[in-house]
């Protein structure tokens, strides 16, 4: 039967036939080995002339690097084997098998990788972060829906920005200006008057001339939005969800992230609650620590790095200064210089991983920081008309995935965490 690697060690005696490319061929005249891999794990298959034949073995000898085919034999149960159990072939059958694959085991440079970043994602260590991120995804969409939320997805054509008119990518809409979508966060605002609470994912896009390891011009993002929520209950609900993500990583996709080198026990203090630091003791923190800051900043990777090192767990940073924050977050109705924000800081120096807060919910003040902000109004209108019928508080934040799997998986640089990352000087392949 035709099986996946994983499936193997449950496989113990019977006759299966996998599919995958080779990573290894090793031959000593009477037998070859024969690493395979088929996304799932690796297998090694035992070629014997006693059950090949010396042609089978030849056509073993002849395989190359990532040569695409199908093995047959009977599942063994070897501790010392990849996966804890190997194949002892009776069949081979070589799909394609073609010649001078360009990555090799030997060392390649960064340029090197990316310019082949088609073939590079074949490579072990890429293979578990794909699995990780795969992961990631599917366990925050079920601890959302288990939470009560539905998927609401928003657009990427967008009229209109969300954080900032100087980071968009603008294109042409017929003979309207659109640009790509910074955030779904406003669009999650009218689901949410539908539906209560609400979750969107999907690709968000940032013009930020930035070449730092974190930042990235495509990316994706979930955001969830709850209606009739403060920021208390938003940072419970972060809290949760990024507890239970980990805790669950940790469970499905420890082998993947042990391949990669994670320090697991790092992983293991992610529990509740979080610390949560105002603004107001962040700067204290920072100046302690020699850093040269002002109240009214905002937040950078090395001030984000020191404040993180003070724990051991993920950290909220909350009550912003309004000037330093998006248009559309509430103030603190007790000193309205700070907004009722927070941004969710990683541990070991990944910096922030999820930022979000209360919404504006009063439409005079929204409109008054929309010209503050020297925004048109016209392209915000139906944002407005939010707050004209059946305004409520309401809260949400946005998670970004690749800083997330980044900081999980434990990379240096989030080139490595998207399957064909945008950085500021690459868009090939």
């Amino acid at each position: 039967m035709n099986c996946r690697i994983d499936d193997l060690p449950a496989l113990d005696g019977q006759e299966v036939a996998i599919r995958g490319w080779v990573v290894s061929v090793r031959d000593s005249g009477k037998i070859a080995f024969l690493v395979v891999r088929d996304g799932t794990g690796l297998a090694q298959c035992v070629f014997r002339a006693a059950e090949v034949g010396k042609q089978g073995l030849a056509e073993v000898a002849d395989l190359n690097q990532e040569a695409a085919i199908e093995v047959r034999g009977i599942v063994h149960l070897d501790a010392r084997a990849p996966g804890g159990a190997e194949i002892r072939a009776t069949g081979l059958e070589v799909i394609s098998n073609g010649s001078g694959y360009p990555i090799t085991p030997k060392e390649h440079g960064t340029d090197f990788l990316m310019d082949s970043r088609h073939l590079w994602l074949r490579s072990s260590r890429q293979e578990a972060i794909l699995r990780v991120r795969s992961e990631i995804e599917y366990v925050l969409q079920d601890e959302l829906r288990q939470m009560g939320f539905f998927r609401v997805d928003s657009p990427i054509l967008t009229p209109s920005a969300c954080e900032g008119t100087t980071t968009l990518f603008e294109t042409q809409y017929f003979e309207e200006k659109a640009f790509l979508s910074q955030s779904g966060q406003l669009y999650n605002e009218a689901s949410a008057a539908a539906l209560g609470r609400v979750y969107c994912f999907g690709p968000t896009f940032r013009a930020e001339k930035s070449k730092t390891r974190r930042h990235l011009m495509e990316f994706w993002m979930l955001e969830p939005e709850m209606a009739f929520a403060n920021l208390t209950e938003l940072l419970e609900t972060e809290e949760t969800l990024l507890t239970r993500l980990v805790g669950r990583i940790l469970e499905l996709r420890r082998e993947d992230l042990s391949q990669l080198g994670r320090d697991l026990e790092a992983l293991e203090r992610v529990r509740a609650p979080f610390p949560r630091l105002s603004y107001d003791d962040a700067i204290a923190l920072l100046k302690e620590r020699g850093m040269d800051i002002t109240w009214g900043d905002d937040f950078g990777a090395p001030q984000e790095t020191a404040i993180a090192e003070a724990f051991d767990r993920p950290v909220f940073v909350h009550r912003y200064p309004t000037q330093a924050k998006a248009f559309y977050m509430e103030p603190d109705p007790d000193r309205p210089e700070v907004c009722l924000s927070a941004d969710l800081l990683a541990p070991e120096g990944y910096g922030e991983i999820a930022g979000g807060g209360q919404r504006i919910s009063d439409p005079g003040l929204l409109g008054a920081r929309l010209r503050q902000h020297d925004l048109p109004e016209e392209p915000y209108r139906w944002y407005t008309d939010l707050r004209l019928w059946g305004s409520q508080p309401h809260a949400g934040f946005g998670l970004g995935i690749e800083r997330t799997l980044a900081w999980i998986c434990g990379l240096e640089h989030v080139r490595e965490t998207i399957p064909f990352p945008r950085l500021l000087s690459r868009i090939y392949p």
